[in-house]
C-alpha cells in the first residue's frame, strides 16, 4: 500500500519489465557500443521474477518455503553464498520423448530461482532443507539471544 501511494511499485515493475524484455542480442554483446546485462544476469532476474517463496519468522528459526513443481531433491540446490546470502535453484527441463509432439505446452521450464539476505541472528551451521510434493522448505535456526552483561561492581575503601 505504501509504495503506491508514492509510485514505487511502477518505478519497480517498470524497471523490472526492462530487465526481463532485453533481447538475446542485447544482453551481454561482448565489446559492442552498448554494454547491457549479462545473459546470466538477465536469466537469473527472470528465475527469480518466476520463483514465488514464502518467508515466515518462527520462534526459533526462519522458514523459507519454494514451490519447485516436477524437481526432485536431487535436482534441487540450497547455498550460502558471500556468508549471508542464501541461494535455492533448480532447474526443470522439458521430457523429451521421441514418439510424442506436443501441441500445447503451458507449464513452466527453466531455471528457478531465489536469494535471501539472511538476518544477523540466523546460525549459519544450522540450515536444513526438506522437499516435500513438490514443496522446498528451508529452515535457518537463530542463534540465542545474546546473554545481557553483568554489571561490574567495584568495592569502594575507605582511605
Amino acid at each position: 500500500m505504501e509504495g503506491r501511494e508514492f509510485g514505487l511499485e511502477t518505478l519497480l515493475m517498470t524497471a523490472l519489465q526492462h530487465l526481463l524484455d532485453i533481447p538475446d542480442g542485447e544482453a551481454g554483446n561482448g565489446g559492442g557500443e552498448k554494454q547491457g546485462p549479462t545473459r546470466t544476469y538477465v536469466r537469473d532476474a527472470r528465475a527469480m521474477a518466476a520463483t514465488p517463496a514464502d518467508v515466515k519468522e518462527l520462534p526459533g528459526a526462519y522458514a523459507f518455503v519454494v514451490d519447485m513443481p516436477g524437481l526432485g531433491s536431487g535436482d534441487i540446490k540450497v547455498e550460502v553464498e558471500d556468508e549471508r546470502v542464501l541461494v535455492i535453484s533448480g532447474e526443470r527441463r522439458r521430457e523429451e520423448k521421441e514418439d510424442a509432439k506436443y501441441l500445447r505446452m503451458e507449464r513452466r521450464m527453466g531455471k528457478l530461482m531465489r536469494k535471501f539476505v539472511l538476518p544477523e541472528n540466523a546460525d549459519m551451521e544450522k540450515i536444513s532443507a526438506v522437499c516435500r510434493d513438490g514443496v522446498l522448505t528451508v529452515s535457518v535456526e537463530k542463534l540465542p539471544p545474546p546473554e545481557p552483561k553483568k554489571p561490574k561492581t567495584i568495592q569502594v575503601q575507605v582511605a
